[in-house]
């Protein structure tokens, strides 16, 4: 009979910052190995996890960012959590062909909800009526949330991401998986342990504090590990992308913008991105952004005044997103790919007073675009701990009020992904239990492969 396998997902990992920092981590490697993994494109979170689960690329499953427009409703979503936008037969799906006795627990990985798996769990805030947002998560089955909530304390939402991310919401996710594990045994158990691209983000990977951050998700995923191995369990370990030094946004909307092509509309004295009526606008996604335009005679157009935008290396046409593998109808008819150092911004406004009331709070499913600067406090703020508590008291005491605490621009941000680079030191790993298996070339389309060999 097959082992259990548990699948690690450590976000940022990279073969470079393995080493003092990772005794755990290279113990695992001495039982296999560990190669370097080619990444998709674009190297982000969703489209990293559709690829590895699926074995496809953007093109086939879907995937193509974070976040795309919704060409039929006219409007920009991010971070959705359907199963059923990814597009292809997943690896749970194909491991039930092989065995009838198949289960698999899905743990905080991307599109969770409702894909074909017995166990899953996923961040979902309530957000009552009178402004609230209160942490949450989403479980099937139902009865999991209490089950989980009761053995490990409430999910920590707001160290999962915002200015207080921090390793809290990874040891929470690591110790549910070890419940779930312990109470199920599912032969397949897909864990996300995002830590490492909190201060990769940042303070760069050149920072020296990141190897504190190094030392914290080792130990939480080692301590994850010993605990499934000396239950007959197997290990793989993944990472998505690597995180390269920021040296500044590039603030595409306001370029499309100031060039009459996007348009916006005033609301209660601040501006809204208006998709629908824009001739052409960017959905900004760490290094790359998709740019939708309306009229296809604008295209070529469009491409030849943002390749002449500083901080903008290539923007690909149809033909180019056939080369990356990206040519999907819910890709932008072009995509802009930043330049090395360089991320988009989603910023469209040209009067910071007339930035919409979302923009300085964590919002990130109403952002037209990924925003990096929901990682850190406003330094203009005086007594930011001092605000920060104010606002809380009046949510507290039923005020409808906004967290407005996070800065109007990236300049502090000093990490970055998503576009492709050379340096196999510096991009994402899989570490694999079986040297039978080893390569050197991996792809992250070769995942779910190399997860099927080891269930069987």
């Amino acid at each position: 009979m097959s082992k259990p396998l548990v699948v690690i997902n450590i976000v940022g990992l990279t073969p470079s910052l393995l080493g003092n920092n990772t005794p755990k981590l290279n113990a695992l490697i001495k039982d296999g190995f560990m190669a370097p993994l080619q990444p998709a494109f674009p190297a982000v979170t969703c489209t990293a996890q559709s690829t590895m689960l699926t074995g496809l690329t953007p093109e086939q499953h879907g995937i193509v960012g974070n976040g795309w427009y919704f060409r039929d409703m006219s409007e920009i979503l991010f971070w959705r959590q359907s199963n059923h936008l990814v597009q292809g037969e997943k690896v749970w799906d194909a491991a039930r062909q092989n065995d009838s006795s198949f289960s698999c627990a899905k743990m905080f990985w991307w599109y969770n909800m409702y894909a074909n798996v017995e166990w899953s769990v996923t961040p979902r805030p309530a957000y009552p009526a009178d402004g609230r947002k209160i942490p949450g998560i989403y479980t099937q089955p139902p009865e999991l949330n209490s089950q989980l909530q009761s053995r490990l304390g409430s999910f920590p939402l707001f160290n999962f991401w915002g200015p207080t991310a921090d390793i809290r919401s990874s040891k929470w996710i690591a110790d549910s998986a070890r419940e779930v594990f312990d109470l199920h045994r599912p032969k397949l158990n897909l864990v996300y342990l995002p830590h490492l691209d909190y201060n990769l983000q940042r303070l760069g990977p050149d920072d020296p504090g990141i190897a504190e951050d190094v030392r914290q998700i080792d130990q939480v995923a080692g301590d994850l590990i010993d605990h499934v191995k000396a239950k007959g369990a197997n290990v793989m370990v993944v990472s998505e992308y690597g995180i390269e030094q920021a040296t500044g946004p590039v603030h595409i909307n306001r370029i499309l913008r100031e060039a009459g092509y996007l348009q916006v509309q005033e609301t209660l004295g601040w501006e809204l991105l208006d998709a629908g009526a824009s001739k052409a606008f960017a959905v900004a996604d760490h290094q790359i952004a998709h740019i939708y335009i309306k009229n296809h005679q604008s295209i070529s157009t469009v491409k030849k005044l943002l390749e002449k935008i500083p901080g903008i290396s290539r923007v690909l046409d149809s033909q180019g997103k056939k080369e990356f593998a990206i040519d999907h109808q819910r890709s932008g008819e072009l995509i802009a790919i930043a330049e090395k150092g360089h991320w988009f911004s989603y910023y469209y406004w040209l009067d910071e007073a007339k930035a919409p009331d979302f923009a300085p709070t964590v919002d990130i499913h109403r952002k037209p675009g990924y925003d990096p600067a929901e990682l850190f406090i406003d330094p203009e703020i005086s007594f930011p701990k001092l605000k920060v508590a104010e606002r809380l008291l009046q949510k507290k005491l039923g005020f409808r009020t906004l967290l407005d605490v996070i800065p109007l621009n990236g300049n502090q941000v000093k990490g970055t992904h998503g576009r492709l680079f050379e340096n196999q030191q510096q991009g994402p790993l899989v570490i694999v239990p079986d040297a039978r298996l080893e390569s050197t070339d991996f792809q992250m389309t070769d995942i779910k492969e190399l997860i099927l060999k080891l269930l069987q």
